[in-house]
């Protein structure tokens, strides 16, 4: 009787051991790589509030590890797409002509809240971009943008006069349209190079919104903050994951992962960046750079209105190889924008 006891107890504790690897092997861990500083909205409340979700929603079946990424963030789509990372995030114009649609978020004017700009966006993709497929070999999960585009210079801007032959880092995309148009010397450049390049002296200024200030700390390295009201332009982002290893995951699970993402993540990323302005603007005064907040009635505002008429007109011929209605796409973003 002892021994078939002990035998019973064995096979009792084998099956559990069996049972507790089999659970343990059905966890999958997303690895997400992410760039920018730490203390960037992107790193200190996106990405963890995103992982906390994930877990939560998928019963910890599924965990997020955060890993920094150094290298050039235009890669990144790539990496995740060849499946050497599972998930990140990216700025779309890195990569030009892929990436067409979405540039609707850069028309100056547009966006002057990131949470609101950024739902329209997501909304907008839903509606009207999802069937162009740019996004091919990716799973989308969000699109952002951040707050209104700016101008942080070694320089006091008081008239679009002053911008001439200027040398302006620039991100790409309808940003490229309006520094043509202000005869500004562009030099493309991912933001976190930013800071380098003003340090040595290679650009006199760059396009970026005020929460760069803190985030870059180009505080350091500018004299000068000039604010629109409604900012020159924005840039949008997207969050994406490698379609295999979302594919690969159970319904239930994938189903608890966009039960957190789309526009519940979108919303979530527009306001974390938005709020960093505000944080950026106190840093630039903490560090003596002059912080010039324009008005509507000012006339560098008016004669910078002229400059970026047009521009919504550049953006829909930019996208007539798409197949989509353009001009209802607009229409729309600007309803969900307003």
């Amino acid at each position: 009787m002892i021994k078939i006891k002990k035998n019973l107890l064995w096979v009792v504790c084998g099956t559990s051991i069996l049972a507790s690897g089999l659970a343990s092997a059905a966890e999958t861990t997303l690895h997400v790589a992410t760039w920018l500083p730490p203390t960037s909205a992107q790193n200190s409340i996106v990405w963890p509030t995103w992982k906390r979700w994930v877990e939560k929603a998928t019963d910890g079946r599924v965990k997020v590890d955060i890993e920094n990424f150094t290298g050039d963030p235009k890669t990144l789509f790539d990496a995740v797409e060849d499946g050497v990372y599972d998930v990140s995030f990216s700025v779309n114009t890195y990569v030009p002509g892929r990436f067409k649609l979405t540039s609707v978020a850069e028309i100056p004017g547009e966006i002057t809240n990131a949470e609101v700009g950024s739902v329209a966006l997501w909304k907008t993709y839903e509606k009207f971009f999802k069937p162009s497929q740019e996004f091919q070999g990716l799973k989308l999960l969000a699109l952002f943008v951040h707050g209104p585009g700016q101008l942080n210079t070694n320089f006091p801007v008081n008239s679009l006069d002053d911008l001439i032959g200027k040398k302006m880092r620039i991100g790409g995309g309808l940003v490229n349209i309006l520094a043509e148009r202000l005869k500004v010397t562009p030099i493309s450049a991912p933001a976190p190079k930013s800071y380098e390049l003003l340090q040595q002296g290679v650009v006199d200024g760059t396009f970026l919104p005020a929460e760069q200030q803190k985030t870059l700390r180009l505080s350091e390295v500018t004299t000068n903050l000039t604010l629109f009201p409604k900012g020159l332009y924005t840039t949008a982002f997207s969050i994406f994951m490698n379609s295999d290893t979302f594919d690969s995951l159970s319904k239930k699970d994938r189903d608890a992962i966009m039960s957190v993402s789309g526009e519940k993540l979108s919303r979530l990323a527009g306001a974390a960046w938005g709020k960093a302005d505000k944080e950026g603007i106190l840093a630039a005064k903490e560090n003596g750079v002059n912080v010039v907040f324009l008005t509507p009635n000012d006339a560098i505002v008016k004669k910078m209105n002229k400059v970026e008429k047009g521009i919504d007109q550049v953006w829909i011929n930019s996208v007539s190889d798409r197949k989509v209605d353009a001009k209802a796409a607009l229409a729309y973003f600007r309803k969900n924008v307003n």
